[in-house]
């Protein structure tokens, strides 16, 4: 077959799909046009999740009639001045969003610029040009784009239901309205207003309180490092205020949101001690750096950058979010004492009611039961308090210590502590196992991990995909304090432990780490992450639920909980403890 040239709007509609692969994209192209316009409202209308209409609304500078006219031709633009792709100072800067969007929808533009007599409006049908007319539209620009891939229905076959392409733009709009405080963002759809977020000026933490909500500025630090002239600043939230998946990470260089696996996996790895691998972190971070260090044009729909240094990036991020978590994860997230009040408070919330009179009693009353007039149900007698710490019997000095003094421990797991102002409930296991953690990490740096030979080497039997995780890693699991040597197929000997464990389960010990190393897919795994296995040893040797304390033992536990970095939440990103405030408790009793 011949070689010959494909039809102009065949072209365009090709080059359309790197562009436009769904509505949202259309709806990200056009606000990143208003943007650079100068914009300090923009409303955003669709309807049928973008497939029926998108309708994008700004005060920006607005175009004349020449302008116009370029603005629907391919590879037209205004935002590179002097032609030099490494200095890319806008969100916009290849000239194909109208054009492509133009290729496979109805488009509409009324715009006019500031200081012209009256707008103009051009229409493009499916890759047909109308001709310039003139309009009364005031100020900015309004860009309809009606009955999208209508032109390419193998295309609009694909397209997920109109829930979904409604999720996709709402999210789309949102990291767009993140990176600019200074503008309005509404978004409405055929349902109704979806949101709207009042201009903040130059507040960026606010715009961020707007998206994120104040659940997350309860729970969130702050974050502001620079290292050889790029920056980073933003916030992030507490590990224990974590979710099931990614959805929640923004991040953006020079304002431009970006989905980049360099900044996935800086973020996982900060994190890597607190969280375990199917938690994902809450996080706004932004970048700021020089525009010719940074290349944006590598992403048809510019999601990903490339840096001319992204190991000084990567360590920015991972330095700056493992620095802030060693001095911010002492603190427990305030979304946990609050879901503790709401459970107490009950599903429909509890009301306060007037105690009975002083004189009131249940055995004048005429509707006593038999039987529960003098003699306390044997039922109801739960015999004396475990580990009885009270506070009557000897003046505590512990009382005025971060995490306060133990009082009781309730069911052999919950170790409960009295503050100054209010009380700690603290979950044994998973604060020990962090206090464990800490310490063999520190062995590890220090001294190497102490190890103690077993009296009676152990046999653990591994299936083949175990064996063939365990065998490359032999020598680093003895750095830390695990010795093993195959013994014959399908088995290893365990001769020595890391000390501080103690006496442990080997044979359970052995086959977790083997199946963490299995999901790393190589050896190599294991050196990035040595701190898992240190994580998955102190889990096998901390103080287990059931197990009694006795009170020395439970004050012993609390203090070296206020001496261990990230002593907030364990190793798995669940928290230690939960406080409760005075004052909350007083509300729950109706004194407040």
């Amino acid at each position: 077959m011949p070689i010959r040239r494909l039809d102009p709007i065949l072209v365009d509609r090709i080059a359309a799909g790197e562009v436009v692969e769904r509505p949202a994209s259309a709806v990200k192209e056009l606000v990143e046009n208003a943007l650079d316009a100068g914009a300090t409202r923009i409303d955003v209308a669709i309807e049928a999740g973008g497939k029926r209409l998108i309708r994008v609304i700004d005060d920006g500078c607005g175009m004349d009639e020449r302008d116009l006219a370029l603005a629907v031709e391919r590879h037209a633009t205004s935002k590179i001045p002097d032609g030099d792709l490494t200095n890319i100072a806008t969100l916009g800067f290849r000239g194909e969003a109208l054009p492509s969007i133009a290729a496979v929808a109805d488009l509409t533009i009324e715009t006019r610029a500031l200081g012209t007599a009256h707008g103009c409006s051009i229409r493009v049908e499916a890759g047909d040009k109308r001709g310039l007319s003139a309009c009364a539209w005031p100020r900015g620009t309004k860009i309809e784009a009606r009955a999208l891939f209508s032109a390419t229905p193998a295309r609009l076959k694909f397209l997920k239901t109109e829930r979904t392409e409604t999720s996709a733009i709402v999210d789309v709009v949102k990291r767009l309205a993140m990176a600019n405080p200074q503008a309005r963002f509404a978004l409405s759809a055929d349902s109704g207003a979806l949101f709207d977020y009042p201009a903040c000026g130059t507040d960026q933490a606010r715009r961020i309180l707007q998206i994120l909500g104040e659940e997350f500025a309860a729970n969130a630090f702050e974050l502001d490092a620079s290292r050889d002239g790029v920056r980073l600043f933003g916030l992030a939230g507490l590990p224990t205020y974590s979710r099931g998946n990614a959805q929640m990470q923004f991040v953006y260089v020079n304002r431009r949101p970006v989905r980049d696996k360099l900044f996935a996996g800086a973020i996982r790895a900060a994190y890597l001690d607190y969280l375990s691998a199917d938690r994902h972190p809450v996080a706004a971070l932004f970048i700021d750096c020089d525009p010719r260090i940074v290349d944006v044009n590598v992403h048809p729909a510019k999601a990903e950058v490339r840096f001319a240094d992204p190991g000084l990036v990567r360590g920015l991020v991972v330095g700056a979010l493992k620095q802030a978590l060693a001095e911010k994860s002492g603190r427990s997230a305030n979304t946990n004492a609050r879901a503790a009040i709401d459970a107490l408070a009950g599903a429909n919330g509890m009301r306060y009611r007037a105690p009975p009179p002083a004189n009131w009693s249940v055995s004048r009353s005429p509707y006593a039961p038999s039987g529960f007039e003098e003699t306390p149900q044997a039922a109801f007698d739960a015999g004396p308090p475990m580990a009885d710490a009270r506070a009557h019997d000897a003046p505590s000095p512990e009382a005025e210590s971060p995490l306060g003094a133990a009082r009781a421990q309730l069911h052999e797991t919950y170790i409960i502590a009295q503050t100054q102002d209010g009380l700690v409930i603290v979950d044994q296991h998973a604060a020990h196992e962090r206090i464990v953690y800490e310490k063999l990490k520190r062995q590890r740096e220090e001294t190497g991990v102490a190890r103690q030979i077993l009296l009676i080497p152990a046999v653990v039997e591994l299936d083949e995909s175990r064996m063939n995780a365990l065998a490359p890693a032999l020598d680093e699991l003895a750095a830390l304090g695990l010795a093993l040597e195959p013994f014959g197929p399908g088995a290893v000997l365990v001769r020595e432990t890391p000390a501080l464990l103690g006496e442990i389960d080997c044979k359970r010990l052995v086959e977790n780490i083997a199946d963490l190393l299995s999901e790393e897919g190589d050896s190599r795994g294991l050196s990035r992450r040595l701190d898992h296995v240190l994580a998955t040893c102190a889990c096998h040797h901390s103080v287990r639920a059931g197990r009694r304390l006795t009170a020395p033992e439970m004050n012993a536990l609390l203090r070296e909980m206020e001496a261990t970095p990230g002593a907030g939440q364990c190793n798995h990103g669940r928290p230690t403890y939960i406080e409760l405030k005075l004052a909350d408790i007083e509300k729950l009793f109706g004194r407040r």
